[in-house]
């Protein structure tokens, strides 16, 4: 006799989708699933697009991190057109996609977190929101927003409005940065970084509040992979790819990412639309909520990119870097501890925006290498907020896109997010009722790794949930609506 218990839909995230918990006839938990439930089919409708129009057509992909499919589909760009792009149009790519960092983390960690993290995760969930964050500490809400108001200036500044901006295209981007622009951002730049330090503290000081989380968050051994460069240094726009086993061990380094098929293998399950990327070498996991330690199951993102660099380059970043690593032996394997390398990330993006402000090359007129089509496939790759993307175009000679493969950053996390749904099921569910704080803790789980769904978002107010918990004959045990 089995039973389950369904939560549909997972709120304050960015999609939709819905969890489903397995429970035996002792009412223990068996497995969990993370469905997501919705199609939308942007690799089957771009065939048959011009090359050209690829950057603007995939930033609709996503209202949060358009900026990431944009500069993916251009670097996927740059490769059929055969041409090294201007070093200035290499810097300001470098420059919003760091503005898109900090803006992406910011909403995940202030928005949709931080009620859970500095409110408790029983709170009340009438005041466990964004309004309740801005009632009980006012001054940290305030400087979230204001800390997202930073990185979409910039990406407005750059490309001409804040969502979905028609800016980089295949040989380079459109326009600089204005002498204006330059003089807004330094001006935001000490709050900023004050905001960054600050959030920094607060999580730190509740971290041992939430000691059962960092322990049951998807704390278990992975491989981790994310880019590098040449040095081993924290890279988001180029390099090479570096995966790495829980302790620390490189068991792939200065990979090449147009070579991402020999070194990625994706899946399919019939129970969800997302993909199951898997590290080919090891192979795909055949029981995930099993998984060994030699299996293909990875995670990407900003708690992978810490894992796998060497230093961010930054003074202040590294220094909270090397506290960071202390809450692990080799890597930090908890996905809680995305939250933390999230504001790391704000901090060594904000530091190198400030670094870029001097370079005279943002002012450049030459932006743009001007090329026809000089090969017929191109992989554009490069670290989105959540994880590292990849854009794979085939075309004709006449640059007519004839088959388009896209990877996101969310996909790669799949596997990591259906083992952590279960991990935190089976630590906090028992027998046949639903407390109210083990559903908030089984969807915060998912909250960790800020998953990316859709073009739409909720990051305020409440979303309805419904989750039911059902016999193995349809019977129902128990419900619970959250309207």
């Amino acid at each position: 006799m089995t039973q389950k218990i369904v939560i549909d839909p997972v709120t304050r995230i960015e999609g939709h989708a819905k969890i489903t918990i397995y429970l035996d006839d002792t009412g223990q938990v068996t497995d969990a699933r993370f469905h997501v439930t919705e199609f939308r089919g942007f690799e089957k409708f771009c065939e048959g697009r011009p090359l050209w129009e690829m950057p603007g057509i995939t930033a609709r992909i996503c209202g949060i991190c358009p900026v990431s499919h944009l500069l993916a589909s251009a670097k996927a760009g740059d490769r059929i057109l055969a041409v090294t792009i201007p070093p200035a149009a290499v810097k300001l790519r470098r420059l919003i996609n760091l503005a898109q960092i900090v803006q992406s983390h910011a909403l995940s960690f202030f928005h949709l977190s931080a009620p859970d993290l500095l409110l408790g995760m029983d709170t009340d969930p009438h005041r466990r929101n964004l309004v309740g964050l801005i009632a009980t500490a006012p001054e940290l809400a305030r400087g979230g927003i204001r800390l997202r108001q930073f990185g979409q200036e910039i990406i407005e500044l750059l490309g001409g409005r804040k969502v979905h901006p028609a800016w980089a295209v295949p040989g380079g981007v459109r326009e600089p940065l204005s002498d204006a622009g330059r003089d807004s951002i330094r001006d935001y730049l000490p709050e900023v970084r004050a905001t960054a330090l600050n959030a920094l503290q607060q999580f730190k000081q509740v971290l041992q509040k939430h000691e059962r989380e960092a322990q049951t968050f998807g704390n278990f051994p992975s491989l981790f992979m994310g880019l590098v460069t040449p040095h081993g240094l924290w890279e988001h726009y180029d390099g090479y790819l570096r995966v790495i086993d829980s302790a620390g061990n490189i068991i792939g380094d200065r990979l090449d990412p147009n070579r991402y098929r020999d070194y990625i293998g994706e899946a399919v399950e019939p129970w969800s639309y997302l993909k199951f990327p898997y590290y080919r070498p090891l192979g795909y996991p055949a029981e995930q909520e099993h998984c060994r330690l030699d299996n293909g199951l990875y995670r990407v993102g900003p708690l992978a990119r810490l894992n796998v660099c060497t230093r961010i380059g930054t003074p202040l970043a590294d220094r909270e870097l090397q506290e960071f690593r202390e809450h692990g032996n080799g890597t930090v394997t908890s996905s809680f501890f995305y939250h933390y390398a999230r504001l790391i990330e704000i901090l060594g993006a904000i530091e190198q925006i400030d670094w870029m402000m001097d370079d005279p090359d943002l002012q450049s007129t030459h932006l743009r290498a001007n090329a026809g089509i000089n090969q017929l496939e191109g992989v554009g790759v490069s670290e989105a907020p959540r994880g590292t993307l990849f854009h794979h175009y085939q075309v004709d000679e006449n640059g007519l896109i004839q088959q388009i493969n896209l990877i996101i950053a969310t996909g790669q996390n799949n596997l990591a997010m259906n083992r952590t749904v279960a991990q935190i099921a089976r630590h906090f569910i028992h027998g046949s009722t639903i407390p109210e704080g083990m559903l908030n803790r089984v969807e915060a789980g998912i909250r960790a790794f800020d998953p990316c769904l859709s073009c739409s978002t909720h990051a305020a107010g409440q979303m309805p949930l419904q989750v039911q918990l059902l016999g193995a004959d349809g019977t129902l045990l128990h419900e619970v609506w959250r309207n």
